[in-house]
Parts: C-alpha cells; structure tokens; sequence
C-alpha cells in the first residue's frame, strides 16, 4: 500500500522549483536588508559562541520601538510559537478554559491542552469571520481564565477594528482575564490596534520577526508584558544561554531599515491578495469569505465545488509546484471546505498560482465524473 503524500516533505526536496503559498512566509523583503549582517557574522565566526542571553541590547529596543507598548518590555523566544507555549504553560492550569475559535491557529489549542485547560471554540465561520465582544461574552463562565484575541486571524485573514479591540480589552479587564494578543501580521493590517494599549495589565503581546521581516526560517519572536506578568511567562524560558545570534542579527537588521522597505512588501501583498481572490471567483463553484484580506493570507472556499482540500493541495503542488495548505489543518469544523493561500511573494508566483488553480480545479473536477 503506497505511503500517504507528504506534502512538506515533497516541497522542501524541490523546493526551487516550488512556489511556497503555504505558510504566509513573506519573500518580499529586500535581501540585502539582512545579507551584509549575516556575512558579517560568519566572517566574525560569531557561531562558535553564545548569544549575550538576555537578547542584543538594541535588538530589544527596536522590538520596543515597533510595538510602542510602554511598560512592557520584550522577551526574545525562539518564534512566536515558543512565546505561546510558554505563556500558556505558565498562566494555565487543569480546569482553566479559554475562550479562543475555530477556524484558528490550532497549535495554540494544543498548548492550552498541554496545560491541562481547555480552549472554547465558538465558531466564527460566518460573517465578521472573526470574535465579537457578545460572542466572547458568551462564550466566558466560571471557569474562563483566557481570552486569545488573533489579529489579524490565521487562517482567514479578518482583522479587528480597533473599537472592537478595546471592546475585547475591557471584557478582559472586567472579568479578570488574562488576554492573549498574537499580532504576528499587525503589519499587513491598515490602522491596527494593540490589546495591550488598552488593557496593559491583562494583556500579553505575542509578536514575531517571521512574517513581517521575511525571517521565519530564523526562528525569533517573543511576548511583551508588564514585568508581574513577563517574570510568571519567564519561568518556562529553556534558551538560558540566549536565542539564536544569526536571528537577533538578522532581526536587529531588518528593524532598523524596517520603514525604508515595509511600505513596499504591504503594498506588493495587498495587489497579490486581490489577485488571488479575482481567481478564486473566476472559479465555479469558489466563493472568497473575506475580501480584502487584513494579513498575507486569504482562505478560497472550496465546498459548493465537491472537492476537497486535501486533492487540491496535492495536484497544485505534484503538478504546477504550486503549494498551498489544506484547511484541516486549521479547522476542526470547517477545514473540509476550505485551502488557505499566502501571498507575500513577488507576483510572478502569484501568476502561477493564477494559471494553476483553475486547471486545477478542471482536473479534479473532471476525475470525478463517472466514466459513461
């Protein structure tokens, strides 16, 4: 019986032929933005020592600087994913429940799980697409520890005005609740607004480097708190020696020419995203929940076609090296209908997922009809 298609496996091992679609990675960025660091420190043979531990001094400043949240000062992980571990592991115990969604960012769902507590998911497949302040009401009884607030969301790319933010702030503020604020793709997001600056005490700032400096294969991000609430997340901190020295200096560089270049890649993003969405509905049957995306992330609704995610997924990336995520990954209730498309790429990628998909879709369309 022949082995189930690895498709991450597929892709790295071609992964210059492959058009990467899958994970909002952005490949915008300029590469001399980082490049001369980075031969800097191999040249200085900066691999054969340790980080300074408590994060380069003026890496963290620039972190600071990016998410002007006064009195919260950042904690370099490794990725934002190491930061949400260690923040619910930390701040979570058996019995405890958080009021998260579904579609999300499931591996959150697993290290609240891990924690012994339990996420609630209301589902927010439906017009805003996204956790209003009744909803989370809802959604809160005795045993509600946790709101998680991702803005803009993964996988659909909704994002949150920033009245409904400070809504959510409140609620977090008035029940007692710890509110987890994951903004890995503020910067996508025109007139986005932090949790953290209405409800500093209750709120921790998840944040990363991956998305919007182009630096997810450096693996840096990290969390922003009041120090009472940073020293209880710390505890669980396993890189006592420090976080990566390439990735503090590749962050370290990308931030300080950050506003030079960010405009650009935003701009570059959103022509992307309405590219994807016109193909999407040139589709029969292929309808867009969110347009325009507030993130580098779109999801193309697939139901009404009678095909699957999973098929799609394999024929783009088999067939035209095109490759996208299927969305069980990212919905228990809704990932049959859907794939997830990122597009912070240069658009000629785009154009190939724009001559891809409909072929696609006549492919798979066309093996599904009986034979006569």
């Amino acid at each position: 019986m022949p082995e189930p298609f690895d498709a991450f496996r597929y892709a790295h091992a071609h992964r210059r032929e492959v058009v990467w679609l899958s994970q909002n990675t952005n490949h915008l960025v300029p590469p001399e933005v980082v490049r001369g660091a980075l031969e800097e420190a191999i040249a200085e043979r900066r691999y054969e020592g340790y980080p300074f531990a408590a994060g380069d001094p003026e890496l963290l400043d620039l972190v600071r600087e990016d998410l002007g949240l006064d009195g919260a000062p950042p904690f370099l992980t490794s990725g934002g994913t190491e930061a949400l571990y260690m923040t619910m592991r930390a701040l979570l115990g058996p019995g405890d429940e958080v009021v998260a969604s579904d579609p999300s960012y499931l591996i959150i769902h697993r290290f609240i799980e891990l924690a012994g507590a339990k996420p609630v998911c209301p589902d927010i497949y439906r017009p805003p697409y996204r956790l209003t302040a009744d909803v989370v009401q809802e959604q809160i009884g005795p045993r509600t520890k946790m709101l998680l607030l991702i803005d803009p969301l993964n996988p659909l790319g909704s994002g949150y005005p920033r009245e409904e933010v400070r809504a959510l702030a409140e609620i977090a503020h008035d029940r007692r609740l710890t509110l987890i604020n994951d903004v890995t793709y503020r910067d996508f997001s025109e007139g986005h607004a932090l949790a953290g600056t209405f409800a500093p005490e209750q709120t921790v700032t998840i944040w990363s480097v991956s998305k919007n400096c182009g630096l997810a294969g450096m693996r840096l991000g990290g969390f922003s708190a009041v120090p009472e609430l940073a020293k209880r997340i710390a505890r669980y901190n396993t890189n006592d020696l420090g976080v990566n020295v390439f990735a503090q200096l590749a962050a370290r560089a990308a931030l300080r020419t950050k506003r030079s270049w960010i405009g650009e890649v935003v701009r570059t993003t959103r022509a992307n995203g309405a590219r994807v969405h016109d193909v999407g509905r040139s589709v029969p049957g292929v309808t867009v929940p969110i347009a325009p995306s507030r993130a580098n992330m779109t999801v193309l609704d697939v139901g009404a076609t009678g095909i699957g995610p999973e098929p799609i997924q394999e024929e783009l990336l088999r067939h035209h090296g095109v490759f996208v995520r299927a969305g069980s990954y990212l919905s228990p209730a809704h990932g049959g209908r859907f794939v997830r498309i990122s597009f912070s790429n240069p658009p000629a990628e785009i154009e190939r997922f724009a001559r891809a998909f409909p072929e696609t879709m006549r492919t798979l369309a066309a093996r599904s009809v009986p034979a006569r």
